[in-house]
């Protein structure tokens, strides 16, 4: 007990010093004595409780016994078979996914259950002491294996120089199509300049987007209290919006020029602007096969619209290069219009996958299997499950988890196990937020009003 007090009294301040001593001396040390017992009795209880949860999540299941149904590299080469060793390329996934999930368990359970309960030792109020996740500020990134933490830096340095990137280059392309633009009236040319031009726009709007994401003030997190990871899928929506209402006007031309009443002549394309445009086929190849390797939405995104120029501007300069060669007046508003529909096919598809996941789209079966492999990973500490849902809320997933426990289960340890999971679930790379409810029995509502689905 002396010992214990000792050690109590270096780790506090010296104000809280005072108080000790202050205390002590007008209750003549035994109710602060008794005080001291009933903080170490509880301190005890809340350890115990915990390390019992630990243990039932570290030891409770069998987290080697999946291995075995995994394909080595050669094994999978030798089945002939395509449709077979598609099925176990995609159990080799799952597999990947599991071992993701219990990474990811064992290396926050741990620390987050340390969190719970702060220690009020002084009994003013304020708790002396913490946790891991009170230091960190509540950030579970700091808690995952180096490995995770160093591939989600190197995936965020990777966005960052591909946007930057995107932007110097679409700069450069602009500037030469301009210039291109000024020596030919071809038609696919003039498309193929608005193409840039958008380009541009959508590169600027994306590096905007990231940026406003990621900035760290006070005054935004008051007034966006869950984040603004949203603004990243809104600012693609509007520049999918942009693309199809330019090229609208880009084919409404072609239609135009292409009427008995249009003007019917052959374009040449100067050499300035062929040079234009092999650049630009050049350039966007690079940074496309650059961008695939970035698995965020906005280099994604980068990445859709290098592809598409590339064919996009390989076919302008075809359309009018054989045109005139073969003296075909049609062929380059042809080239255009079809070009154009192309272009609004393509971005009408990427504008209704934004607001599908911006209304709330079921998560693909890959996040959703994952969230029941981490359903499944706290089995031992749980009851059962009344629902698991995940859904989009942007470009992040949003997952909802309803537990049960038994209805004599003491709030304390019901809270640890469901506030445990909600971290883990947020510690995934792709959940933004999660929800965990308690309940105690299978019957009854689900806990959401049915004229708000």
């Amino acid at each position: 007990m002396v010992a214990s007090r000792r050690r109590e009294l270096q780790s506090t301040k010296p104000n809280d010093y005072d108080k000790f001593q202050r205390r002590d001396l007008e209750s003549g040390g035994n109710a602060s004595a008794r005080v001291r017992f009933r903080d170490i009795v509880h301190a005890t209880i809340d350890i115990r409780r915990g390390t019992e949860i630990k243990h039932k999540l570290m030891e409770g299941i069998d987290r080697g016994s999946m291995e075995k149904y995994r394909k080595s590299d050669q094994q999978l080469k030798e089945i002939s078979n395509k449709r077979v060793r598609k099925f176990y390329e995609d159990q080799n996934e799952r597999l990947d996914d599991w071992l993701e999930i219990d990474t990811l368990v064992m290396a926050l359970a741990d620390d987050v259950l340390d969190s719970m309960n702060p220690r009020d030792m002084d009994h003013d109020g304020v708790a002396e002491t913490g946790g891991p996740l009170q230091g960190s500020g509540e950030r579970v990134e700091c808690f995952l294996p180096d490995e995770e933490r160093e591939k989600r830096r190197k995936a965020a340095r990777n966005a960052t120089w591909a946007i930057n990137i995107n932007v110097i280059a679409n700069v450069l392309l602009l500037v030469a199509k301009c210039v291109a633009a000024g020596f030919s009236s071809s038609l696919s040319l003039i498309a193929s300049l608005v193409d840039s031009a958008l380009d541009l726009l959508c590169t600027l709007i994306i590096w905007s987007t990231s940026r406003l994401v990621g900035w760290k003030l006070d005054k935004l997190k008051t007034k966006f209290p869950v984040g603004r990871r949203r603004l990243e899928p809104i600012g693609i929506l509007v520049f999918s919006v942009i693309m199809i209402v330019s090229f609208l006007q880009i084919l409404q031309e072609a239609v135009e020029k292409l009427l008995p009443s249009g003007k019917h002549e052959v374009t040449e394309l100067p050499p300035i602007a062929v040079g234009a445009m092999l650049s630009t086929i050049i350039v966007k190849g690079i940074i496309w096969f650059g961008c695939i390797r970035v698995k965020t939405t906005s280099v994604q995104a980068l990445a859709q619209d290098c592809k598409t120029d590339v064919f996009f501007n390989t076919l302008s300069l075809l359309f009018p290069v054989i045109g005139h060669r073969f003296s075909i007046w049609w062929l380059d508003p042809v080239g255009a219009a079809l070009l154009s529909l192309f272009i609004i096919y393509d971005w009408a598809g990427t504008c209704l996958e934004n607001v599908t996941r911006l209304t709330g789209v079921a998560a693909p079966d890959r996040t959703a299997r994952k969230m029941l492999f981490l359903a499944w990973r706290f089995s031992p500490v749980v009851e059962g499950y009344k629902a698991v849902k995940s859904y989009h809320a942007g470009d992040g997933v949003w997952v909802e988890m309803d537990i049960l426990f038994d209805g004599k289960t003491p709030l304390q340890k019901a809270h640890d196990v469901a506030e445990t999971l909600q971290y883990c679930c947020e510690g995934l790379g792709e959940v933004d937020r999660a929800f965990v409810t308690m309940d105690y029995t299978s019957q009854g509502p689900t806990g959401h009003a049915t004229e708000n689905l």
